[in-house]
């Protein structure tokens, strides 16, 4: 068996090995969705929902490893930092944080992130969208 044979055999069978390792890929229970406007909304579950909330879809894709490591703990991670399905009465400082982060990221440009819009091109949010999501944003500092 030649040297090249042999490598990718190799490679192959970790691949396929891979596979058998299990990810927790599972959407927790709905505990309050976030109360957002209509058109808030509809950008939050074009763009956001996936990772940012208990709602995740999960395609096919998701299941292949290593690409099912990569987006479950982009998943968790996200859920981690937002999470649209958990918004239970928020204090004011966790109003005004989650706030002052959800600006932030759409003034910087860093969400939806570049991997996850490869996959979904109709995530990507225009600036009139980011606006709309800002003004939403806004109404979580407290009164």
């Amino acid at each position: 068996m030649t040297r090249t044979k042999l490598v990718l055999l190799v490679l192959v069978g970790f691949f396929v090995i891979l596979q058998l390792v299990p990810v927790n890929q599972t959407n927790p229970d709905v505990i309050q969705d976030v109360n957002a406007p209509a058109d808030a909304n509809e950008i939050l579950r074009e763009s956001c929902y996936d990772c940012h909330s208990n709602e995740t879809v999960w395609p096919w894709y998701s299941r292949i490893a290593p690409g099912s490591f990569l987006i479950t703990v982009d998943v968790t991670k996200g859920r981690k930092h937002l999470n649209l399905s958990e918004f239970v009465d928020l204090d004011a400082f966790d109003s005004t944080d989650i706030a002052n982060e959800i600006i932030e990221v759409l003034d910087e440009d860093e969400m939806p992130l570049p991997p996850y819009l490869i996959l979904h091109p109709n995530a990507s949010l225009s600036e009139s969208e980011r606006n709309t999501l800002k003004d939403w944003a806004k109404t979580l500092y407290p009164k």
